[in-house]
């Protein structure tokens, strides 16, 4: 159990929150399991609808992380069954509903994923489909019956596409309900999930209540912004950083962020404690302490928080080296092609995969952001001649790169 007292445990926790049912509650239950050595089963849900894991999702896996380190049970729950269904949640039609098979892969990189945050040995993962599946159709009828109609219109996107006379499916009406029972069969004394999750997270409560079990804690942590600042982080919007991208690229990616979304990422993505965040704004805002310089070190605590410490010096080496001495990477993509003459510049950019259209790449020509074999590219007219043999390097804007190979094919 931590050390803490659970009025400092609760100081620490509110950090980066943005609902939270209730302070009182949640008090409570930190006395009560400080007085009885007991840790809080606390609980977090992901729906494994598709493979890959973002730094979006790592806020609310660090919240689970910090109540973890604070000596609680991290229950980290992949929602296979849930999965079918199709949660609709901050869209205006229902998410496609997977397959048995494709649920099956994603939560295996799921679980591969998160314990690059979490203490594998001190997380239980379980999957909803263990209860759900068992559950027959007068099970289902008696959870339905917990619930009425009108108050799960209360849901803020059932109510929209309501109004808007957009369909919504039966089905979709049971899916907070079985992620409430969730709550239920785990009996979790707090429930993590975003703020699009709210709704959801207190239907839990409340049959955790109708099951004569003590109601859990609601805590939701914000959607993180993408590296645009405007959307949130999506693959969808291509806007964000994967927790399996490469070291270059997180570390990359990292150094785009401004200024101001640079601190939304400490306060959600790091460890430092809420005095230390504190600190480090008032010294970003009084000017002693440079943003460039705390930008660095939030790129090198995420890649080594995915990477390990040695992969962050040398994405942190690489980017100075490409980025403030204009050097070449180590490692790039390879493009092999056949000898060929009057060959398009811009062809070439688009074959290599550095540009989606020869149209960017031409464009990308006339902003001066194309350099051949370290030369700067300046006709975007130009005519290549590549013969047997021929190897040179391809750059496209700051980052992109392809070495260029000439072979027999």
């Amino acid at each position: 159990m931590s050390f803490l007292k659970p009025e400092e445990q609760l100081r620490e926790l509110k950090k980066g929150i943005v609902d939270l049912v209730s302070e009182s509650e949640l008090l409570e239950k930190l006395k009560t399991s400080f007085k009885e050595g007991r840790p809080l089963k606390v609980k977090a849900g992901f729906d494994p609808s598709r493979p890959d894991l973002h730094l979006g999702h790592a806020v609310l896996i660090n919240k689970l992380a910090q109540f973890q380190k604070l000596g609680h049970q991290a229950v980290f729950l992949i929602g296979d069954f849930t999965a079918r269904i199709g949660d609709p949640t901050g869209r205006n039609e229902t998410r496609p509903v997977l397959s048995a098979e494709e649920v099956k892969v994603n939560a295996e990189t799921y679980a591969r994923q998160v314990f690059k945050i979490l203490d594998s040995k001190r997380t239980q993962v379980t999957y909803n489909g263990e209860w759900l599946d068992q559950m027959k159709p007068a099970d289902f009828v008696q959870l339905a019956g917990q619930y009425t109609v009108a108050r799960m219109l209360e849901r803020d996107d059932f109510k929209k596409r309501f109004h808007s006379h957009q369909a919504i499916g039966v089905h979709e009406l049971l899916y907070p309900l079985v992620q409430g029972y969730d709550s239920v069969v785990l009996k979790s004394d707090v429930e993590l999930g975003g703020t699009d999750q709210y709704f959801n997270l207190i239907v839990g409560r409340e049959l955790q209540k109708s099951y004569g079990q003590p109601p859990q804690v609601v805590m939701t942590v914000p959607i993180l912004e993408g590296l645009d600042g405007v959307q949130k982080m999506s693959k969808s919007f291509n806007n964000y950083i994967a927790l399996e991208d490469s070291p270059r690229d997180m570390f990359g990616k990292t150094m785009k962020l401004s200024d101001e979304l640079m601190l939304r990422y400490y306060e959600l993505l790091s460890d430092l404690s809420v005095d230390e965040w504190s600190r480090m704004k008032e010294q970003l805002t009084q000017g002693q302490l440079h943003p460039r310089d705390s930008k660095v070190q939030l790129a090198k605590f995420l890649v080594g928080r995915f990477h390990g410490p040695e992969a962050a010096e040398s994405a942190e080496a690489e980017f100075q080296r490409i980025f403030v001495n204009k050097g070449v990477p180590d490692e790039m993509p390879e493009y092999q092609t056949s000898p060929q003459e009057d060959l398009w510049i811009a062809h070439l950019l688009q074959q290599s995969g550095l540009v989606e259209s020869t149209s960017q790449g031409r464009r990308l020509i006339e902003g001066g952001g194309v350099e051949l074999a370290g030369q700067k590219v300046k006709d975007a007219k130009l005519k290549l001649t590549l013969k047997l043999g021929d190897e040179f390097v391809l750059r496209a804007g700051k980052k992109k790169f392809a070495k260029i190979k000439v072979v027999a094919q």
